[in-house]
């Protein structure tokens, strides 16, 4: 410690007695006065080796340590100041290892404003050059300081914005990956073998998303959301049904109601005209509640427009399969009369005590009650019930009616379609039956339209979704019940109001017999 001392303040060792310490002595110093600013002259970073009793931190090395940290540490070691220029005694006596306590623990500022202290494992302030090396046309290795960075600075990390000047005179940092950065919408690929900064840009799946700039993954937002085209961001879902104000469900809501008025008008004609032979001669009992079955059956499908509520999705589908077994059954219940009415003519038949009015009332009785207690089973089991679909369609949300069972559906449409079969079966059978009032015909084409219309409705319904799906089971239930009320009724009506002549029992008598 003596000879560093000497080498760095450029001092001999003294020994002063206590009366010269007292008296605060300044002893004297080699050199001229600029030599003796040693602030000035030795603040640089030296390399050497401290050699310290009890072998503490013997053949250490210290970097980067400036002169006055052992001017420092040797202060606060002492309990008397010691000089810049000189050594007492007192400070000799700071061993080794006291001296590398005191060294740990410097904390000061030096004259260019640098903070100097040591952290926990004895090292100073870290500074950094930042280095821009460049292979030259002739292989030769160049490099140019770039910036620094310095963590006693206030500003940790600077540049040197000069080294990057590029020929257009903009400055430009130089990338240090290999690949382009991923854009918002894609995910980094990383390529195998490759360092880390080469990677690939793929774009995000279908319902994923990344609005970061290299991101690493795509993520999913909640299922009432959406992402864009660019997939950086998402957006809410469009809430998808058949609405009355949307020109599909205004058109079918305006036709359903429309039709709903032919069979009411026609009623109204049959109650008037009650005691008519072609009213009197088809069992207008029957014909009445057919005609009130298919209003029903057209208006039903009202039900089947507008944003779906637990009360719409519980009736629509209970209505139409009633209504439709209802008007079915009295098909049903008016083709057997008329083949009961032929076979009955025979003195000797069993079939005359079923003419009257108490066969077609049970028979609609209980066909229309055998779909009551299915549509009944299937609301106390599997009850329908609104559902936001958010699978069906990307970035639509379908507000439908979940059926809850579609065993029970189709059961339901089957029964119906049993029924239509058997109608169809028996008005084939009894088409040639000679009888001017005989409306086998009629029937067996109004069934064939019905049948028709519901063997093709079974694949369109497959094969839609949304509310074209539900415009496809209006569709089928106006056409199928338009196709009834044609066929069986208006025939009959244009004999009321165009030609009242022929609707008389002797001309009808007379048209049979030819």
């Amino acid at each position: 410690m003596e000879q560093q001392w000497g080498l760095i303040y450029e001092c001999k060792r003294i020994k002063l007695d206590k009366a010269s310490r007292n008296s605060k002595v300044k002893p004297k110093v080699n050199g001229s006065p600029e030599e003796q600013n040693v602030e000035k002259k030795y603040y640089y970073i030296i390399r050497y080796e401290m050699h310290c009793k009890n072998n503490v931190i013997c053949q250490a090395e210290l970097d980067f340590v400036n002169p006055h940290v052992i001017l420092a540490a040797i202060y606060s070691c002492s309990d008397e100041p010691c000089l810049a220029t000189s050594m007492p005694d007192h400070c000799n006596s700071c061993q080794g290892k006291q001296l590398l306590h005191y060294v740990k623990n410097v904390h000061f500022k030096a004259q260019n404003g640098d903070d100097i202290f040591f952290d926990a494992n004895g090292d100073p302030p870290a500074v950094y050059d930042l280095l821009l090396w460049h292979i030259k046309l002739d292989e030769t290795l160049q490099y140019l300081e770039i910036g620094q960075f310095d963590f006693n600075a206030k500003e940790v990390l600077t540049f040197n914005n000069t080294a990057f000047v590029v020929a257009s005179g903009k400055t430009k940092f130089p990338r240090s990956a290999c690949s382009k950065s991923c854009s918002p919408g894609y995910r980094k690929v990383i390529q195998q073998g490759l360092p880390a900064c080469c990677f690939d840009c793929a774009a995000c799946s279908s319902g994923e998303i990344s609005n970061q700039t290299d991101s690493n993954d795509c993520f999913t937002y909640t299922a009432a959301y959406w992402p864009n085209e660019q997939r950086d961001a998402c957006i809410q879902k469009v809430i998808y049904f058949l609405a009355f104000d949307e020109p599909l469900g205004t058109t079918l809501a305006v036709l359903s109601t429309f039709i709903a008025f032919i069979p009411a008008a026609i009623l109204l004609i049959f109650i008037r005209s009650k005691n008519t032979p072609i009213v009197k001669a088809n069992n207008r009992e029957l014909s009445y509640l057919l005609l009130f079955a298919l209003i029903l059956c057209f208006l039903c499908s009202l039900l089947f427009i507008g944003q779906p509520t637990t009360i719409t999705c519980l009736l629509r589908q209970v209505i139409f399969g009633i209504s439709f077994a209802l008007c079915v059954s009295c098909v049903l219940a008016k083709t057997m009369m008329v083949i009961i009415a032929f076979r009955a003519t025979n003195p000797n038949s069993n079939l005359r005590q079923w003419v009257g009015p108490r066969l077609p009332s049970i028979v609609v009785f209980t066909c229309t009650l055998l779909q009551v207690v299915i549509c009944s089973a299937w609301l106390a089991s599997t009850p329908p019930f609104p559902e936001h679909n958010m699978t069906s369609q990307n970035g639509i949300i379908i507000l439908e009616c979940n059926e809850g069972s579609n065993v029970a559906f189709w059961f339901m449409l089957s029964y119906m379609g049993l029924l239509a079969v058997a109608s169809f079966a028996m008005a084939f059978l009894s088409r040639n039956l000679p009888d001017s009032f005989n409306e086998a015909k009629f029937i067996t084409f109004s069934m064939l339209v019905f049948l028709s219309v519901w063997l093709s409705f079974i694949p369109a319904y497959l094969s839609t979704k949304g509310k074209f799906l539900v415009a496809v089971e209006i569709f089928a239930i106006i056409s199928s019940s338009a196709g009834l009320l044609t066929c069986i009724f208006i025939p009959k009506c244009i004999i009321i109001l165009l030609q009242p002549e022929n609707n008389s029992r002797d001309y009808l008598m007379k048209r049979g017999n030819k």
